[in-house]
């Protein structure tokens, strides 16, 4: 029925880590449990600076781990669970760096990586790292365009605004032909032109489960989906979050359904409203011991009520 990932806690806001900011070795330890209790994949999302909301949820500053660090990390010590970035704020990083990154991460991980990305929509982000916010989308596009070369061509060749390379030697390619699965997050109309356009999947944000039968219409009318016909995966969380979007002002308490039948019932309506990759976010423990309590839980009770 559905792939079931994990939501991990490298640099998730404080609203949905399951126990705040946890410790590097914590984060290797949660995602070695939930390859033994047999989730899918663990997923961990990106910042590189912290939305102010989240440093005002803690006593202390919070840890931001950068995602492909930690998953480079699990790697060796995993050898099953998908290793997915998502998402990652592409145009705040070097398209030709990145694209060696995530074929060295594919390599090593022996085809196990998933590349959530997007344009990304907090715009202190990109003050700090000086590059145009309002360019987001157009490098967006380019930067994918220039991996893509990167990744699927013997002598790579690309000549456009942001990127220009011309014949060069790139090595390793990833292990995943043509390249590792590429889902694009985001909720607006461009981000969903973007997946059918460039992508294998759509994650949203703050798109809700009575929201996505319509988003999904949309989208199966681009034109990268409608006249190319393809396998294409949907991300959906279990929780609703309730943030608004861009100022990431916290606007209420995340909701999410903790007991057995309803979490079941909710995942089966999620089904129904087109969702294909089932994103679980763990309820806020006292320790590392407690959430892998629940994973067990979760993977014992719900799961094999969902087909897993």
């Amino acid at each position: 029925m559905f792939d079931i990932g994990l939501a991990i806690p490298t640099c998730k806001e404080g609203l949905s880590s399951p126990v705040g900011f946890a410790r590097p070795d914590q984060v290797i330890q949660i995602i070695r449990r939930a390859e033994e209790l047999g989730y899918h994949s663990v997923w961990g999302n990106d910042h590189i600076t912290a939305p102010q909301y989240a440093r005002e949820a803690f006593a202390d500053p919070p840890n931001f781990y950068e995602p492909l660090t930690v998953l480079a990390a699990a790697a060796p010590v995993t050898s099953t669970i998908r290793l997915a970035a998502a998402v990652l704020v592409l145009p705040l990083r070097e398209p030709v760096f990145l694209a060696k990154q995530i074929a060295t991460l594919d390599f090593v991980c022996g085809g196990r990586f998933t590349l959530g990305t997007g344009a990304g929509h907090i715009e202190k982000e990109f003050e700090v790292l000086d590059v145009p916010f309002g360019e987001r989308g157009t490098r967006t596009d380019e930067y994918l365009l220039a991996m893509k070369e990167l990744w699927t061509s013997p002598a790579p060749s690309f000549h456009g605004r942001y990127v220009n390379f011309d014949k060069i030697a790139f090595e390793p390619k990833p292990v995943q032909r043509p390249h590792p699965p590429i889902f694009i997050g985001g909720n607006s109309r461009p981000a969903m032109r973007r997946a059918a356009n460039f992508g294998d999947g759509w994650a949203p944000w703050l798109v809700t489960r009575e929201q996505l039968p319509e988003r999904l219409s949309y989208l199966r009318e681009q034109p990268g989906l409608r006249d190319h016909p393809r396998p294409f995966e949907i991300v959906m969380p279990l929780a609703t979050f309730q943030i608004e979007d861009y100022s990431h002002r916290i606007l209420g308490e995340t909701r999410q359904p903790h007991e057995r039948e309803a979490i079941v019932e909710e995942i089966a309506l999620l089904d129904q409203a087109g969702a294909t990759v089932l994103v679980i976010n763990p309820p806020r423990t006292q320790s590392v011991e407690q959430l892998i309590d629940w994973l067990r839980w979760f993977a014992g009770e719900v799961m094999p009520a969902c087909g897993r």
